[in-house]
């Protein structure tokens, strides 16, 4: 069985005589003294290495030449690589452009101040102030509220978990762009047919506000209110503290807590009492304009408040009409 030679010759092609090739093979097994007649190639850029087959038998038989495929160079490749540079030298150039035109027009864009004294921005019910929502309304009790209490006490008021159980959040952010839109809302609509959807819109509006239900300069009065260890001293100072209240915090927060001792009036069957209904909405309706290190303590009090001012209901506000 003849053995191959493998010899790698690059760029040029070799011409051996078949009798040379026998005349070596039978005086020495060594093959690196061979006589080659070379011609070089007319391309000498051409890179390439070619590969070629000798067999070393008794055979005399052998190719009279060899012949190398050459591959020339595309100069597609050089062509491309070419606009590479060039396109991202263009691109760099681009984005620069755009982050200069974006500085611009930023630091001249008018600020919102200026966009809601021109009319082309008008103020928004969730996050607003609870005096610029009603002085737009041209009421003490906001609309929406309203609207919210109106629907939870029509289909919500038995709903076991009533405004303890969230609604979905993508649903209740729908509601919430409606209003501030001023879009027509009807919430009998089957779209709000989920009544948490109703409770977690409310919660997030009183969450949202600028300034708390209870103001901020109400905070550590009340606190100190519901500190008191006279039940009956607690209740004046309580009610002392109600009436002194903003018009619009004042019947915005009756109605609410009205509303709200309908809810505990059905206990049995929401399973939501006093206690419940105040850690719902302590943090909620108030809380202190710079929270320092008491935070766990305020939420105490917090919930304390908003309990005591359902549980004593009646009292704190029973020298006013209805």
């Amino acid at each position: 069985m003849g053995k191959w030679l493998f010899l790698a010759i690059p760029n040029f092609t070799c011409h051996l005589s078949s009798k040379e090739f026998e005349k070596k093979s039978n005086s020495s097994s060594d093959l690196s003294n061979f006589r080659m007649d070379t011609k070089l190639p007319k391309n000498p850029s051409c890179g390439s290495l070619e590969l070629f087959n000798l067999q070393r038998s008794s055979s005399s038989e052998l190719p009279s030449h060899c012949h190398i495929d050459r591959k020339e160079q595309k100069p597609e490749h050089r062509k491309s690589f070419m606009f590479r540079l060039h396109h991202s030298a263009s691109d760099t150039s681009d984005k620069n452009r755009v982050k200069s035109r974006l500085k611009k027009f930023i630091s001249r864009r008018p600020s919102l101040k200026t966009l809601q004294e021109k009319g082309l921005i008008k103020d928004q019910i969730f996050g607003s102030h609870l005096h610029t929502v009603c002085e737009r309304e041209h009421s003490t009790v906001p609309w929406f509220v309203k609207q919210c209490i109106e629907a939870v006490e029509k289909r919500g008021l038995d709903v076991d978990g009533i405004y303890r159980v969230s609604g979905n959040l993508a649903t209740i952010q729908k509601l919430r762009f409606i209003v501030n839109q001023e879009e027509k809302l009807n919430l009998d609509d089957s779209q709000w047919e989920d009544i948490h959807v109703v409770t977690g819109a409310l919660k997030m509006f009183f969450r949202e506000l600028s300034e708390p239900l209870f103001p901020y300069s109400f905070f550590e009065r009340f606190v100190e209110a519901i500190k008191k260890q006279d039940s009956n001293e607690k209740i004046e100072t309580m009610r002392s503290l109600v009436k002194r209240l903003p018009p619009p915090n004042h019947d915005t927060m009756k109605i609410l807590f009205r509303h709200l001792t309908k809810i505990v009036a059905k206990a049995s069957q929401n399973l939501m009492s006093t206690q419940s209904l105040g850690i719902v909405f302590g943090p909620t309706l108030l809380r202190a304009e710079n929270e320092s290190g008491n935070v766990a303590v305020h939420m105490v009090y917090q919930n304390q408040i908003a309990e005591f001012m359902l549980t004593e209901y009646d009292k704190i506000f029973s020298s006013e009409e209805d």
